[in-house]
C-alpha cells in the first residue's frame, strides 16, 4: 500500500514540474513579446525590463538542467545558450531579426513542453487545459 501512495506521489510530482516547465515557457515567450512591444513603441527601457525577465527565466531553465542526463540536456543546454544570445542582440542593437530568433526556440520547446503536460494529464486523468474531461486509470 505504501509503495503504491509512494508511486503516486512521484507521478504527481513529475506532473507538477511539467507544469511548471511549461509555466516558465508561457512566461518567457510573453515576456519577448511585451519587449518587442516595447520596442516598436519606442519604449526602450521597457524593451529592456522585458528583455530582462525573459532572460532571467532562460537562465533559471538552463541552471536547472541536470547535465548527467546525457545528450538531451547538453542539446538544451547549447538552445538555452544561443536564445540568451539572441536575446543579448535583441537587447543590445534593437534586433527584430533576433527577436524572432529566440522567441522561435522558445515557441518550439514550449509546444513540446505542452504536448508533454497534456499527454501527463491524459495518462493520469486529470484535465487539460481545455477544460475537457479526460479518462481516468483504474
Amino acid at each position: 500500500m505504501q509503495k503504491a501512495a509512494a508511486y503516486r506521489q512521484t507521478e504527481v510530482n513529475a506532473s507538477d514540474n511539467v507544469k511548471v516547465i511549461s509555466l516558465l515557457y508561457d512566461g518567457a515567450v510573453n515576456f519577448l513579446k511585451m519587449a518587442r512591444n516595447r520596442l516598436q513603441n519606442g519604449d526602450i527601457s521597457g524593451k529592456g525590463f522585458y528583455i530582462g525577465k525573459t532572460t532571467a527565466i532562460v537562465t533559471e531553465l538552463s541552471s536547472s538542467l541536470n547535465m548527467d542526463a546525457g545528450e538531451m540536456a547538453q542539446n538544451l543546454s547549447r538552445l538555452y545558450d544561443y536564445v540568451l544570445d539572441r536575446l543579448l542582440d535583441a537587447n543590445l542593437h534593437n534586433d527584430i531579426k533576433a527577436f524572432d530568433e529566440a522567441e522561435g526556440v522558445l515557441e518550439t520547446l514550449r509546444s513540446a513542453w505542452k504536448e508533454m503536460e497534456k499527454n501527463r494529464a491524459v495518462n493520469s486523468g486529470q484535465k487539460v487545459a481545455n477544460g475537457s474531461s479526460v479518462g481516468v486509470r483504474a
